[in-house]
């Protein structure tokens, strides 16, 4: 069975990202897809130094937060879903500082995630969706990762209000199963 690895970048296991994450997820199961919940939560997560040790290894240098741990259910996963809130008219700061140590050492020196597909989700109070949606995307791109879209950007004001940025979460959850079952 193909595995969808859903990350939250929020530091709210239950806030409106989760609540995205989750309307996706149903989309993904009614399809016959296993999903898989990746809590990026409120711990400390380090920037990438820029000092290649991940060359040789694919793996990040230091141990203590979750990038490691990320890597390996990225490679595990058929798809990935990211979801991030918007604070400050982009992704988390965590979720950023995160994606780019994954991305640096699975990507630039592995080739880890090419040809697994996927999409960015974004809950934004008014203002920044697209310009997170721009950059969390820009991750898939260098990886060579197959970028999923839908019916219309994946940025969703107050997930109990907004049914259509809901419909869009949607049709990209459906969009990425049909991806998968070719």
């Amino acid at each position: 069975m193909k595995r969808i690895l859903l990350v939250n970048g929020s530091p709210h296991s239950s806030g409106n990202t989760a609540s995205v994450l989750y309307r996706m997820e149903e989309v993904f199961r009614e399809n016959g897809f296993e999903t898989k919940r990746f809590e990026i939560g409120a711990s400390p997560v380090r920037g990438c130094i820029g000092c290649d040790r991940c060359e040789k290894t694919n793996r990040c240098i230091f141990k203590d937060d979750l990038c490691n741990d990320l890597m390996d259910e990225m490679e595990q996963a058929d798809g990935i879903v990211l979801g991030s809130p918007v604070y400050f008219a982009g992704p988390s700061g965590a979720l950023c500082a995160l994606l780019d140590r994954v991305f640096y050492a699975g990507a630039e020196h592995g080739r880890l995630f090419a040809g697994k597909p996927g999409t960015a989700v974004v809950t934004a109070w008014r203002e920044g969706g697209t310009a997170a949606l721009d950059r969390l995307n820009k991750y898939f791109a260098f990886a060579e990762m197959p970028i999923i879209s839908g019916s219309y950007w994946n940025a969703v004001i107050r997930p109990a209000e907004d049914a259509f940025g809901i419909n869009a979460v949607r049709t990209t959850a459906e969009n990425m199963c049909r991806f998968l079952q070719k």
